[in-house]
């Protein structure tokens, strides 16, 4: 009974001090800190990787010392920790709160190049991840979103020196975003849905004409009004394609009728 009765009572005995407040607090070590020291901390922490301690150090610094000049780089440099953290939505939450508080700032470029980069990394890999999962059922957002980001500021901020990458991410990101439809186009192909190939092989054509994506997408679609008894639709676009890419694999005869998996080309 003893045994039984010993923690019963220790933990009551706890219950009964926490209650009355004789137990002690966790301390809170920066509860004395300047803005000065915070950020410091701050900083010393992402340069030490230690990201989450370094969002709660700059989150504390804004809470306490909100119109300082502290502030604004915090607000700032947390979207970074966040990014390096590996939280990419919290990133570009703090990126789009940086903008519309200090749209004029002269770090602004900067935020719309951590935002763009937050979405890259959200979406990262995106030619490489699709596995067998059905394209169709992907949606390639973040890639749009990384995109729209990198050409405010390449649209913005000309002179800026992220300009120069933003602007590469950029041509990576159409190719992928093409790729991806064509992707899609294959998918529904091989099930027999032609009339959405057709519509997706067209939806590249027009708006990624200048991405390699384009004369797949012209053979699918070649192939697809051929499926459909299309052969006026099948022949113009034959032509256009033997315009653009007189060499196409996707101009002969075998290679319109073979029927082999290239849709597995990834």
């Amino acid at each position: 009974m003893k045994h039984i009765l010993a923690p019963v009572f220790t933990l009551f005995l706890a219950l009964t001090l926490s209650a009355c407040g004789l137990l002690p607090e966790q301390i809170d070590e920066t509860k004395s800190w300047s803005a000065s020291r915070l950020y410091t901390s701050a900083k010393e922490a992402v340069n030490e990787a230690n990201y989450e301690r370094a969002i709660q150090l700059f989150e504390k610094l804004e809470a306490r010392y909100p119109y300082g000049p502290y502030a604004q780089q915090a607000q700032l440099e947390v979207a970074y920790a966040y990014y390096k953290d590996n939280e990419p939505i919290s990133a570009m939450a703090a990126c789009d709160r940086f903008i519309k508080l200090h749209p004029s700032h002269p770090h602004v470029d900067y935020a719309y190049y951590l935002k763009g980069l937050a979405n890259f990394l959200e979406d990262q890999g995106l030619l490489a991840r699709f596995g067998d999962q059905d394209m169709s059922e992907r949606d390639p957002r973040a890639a749009r979103e990384a995109y729209e980001a990198f050409k405010e500021l390449v649209d913005r901020f000309p002179n800026s020196k992220y300009t120069e990458d933003a602007a590469a991410r950029m041509r990576y990101l159409v190719n992928a975003l093409a790729a991806h439809e064509v992707h899609v186009a294959r998918y529904y192909f091989k099930r027999g849905a032609y009339v959405a190939a057709v519509n997706r092989g067209k939806y590249v054509v027009e708006h990624y004409q200048r991405t390699p994506a384009v004369e797949e997408a012209m053979g699918i679609m070649a192939r697809s009004y051929g499926k459909l008894g299309l052969d006026d639709l099948r022949d113009d676009t034959l032509r256009v394609l033997k315009l653009n890419f007189p060499n196409s694999a996707w101009l002969t005869g075998e290679g319109l009728r073979a029927e082999r998996s290239w849709w597995k080309f990834w």
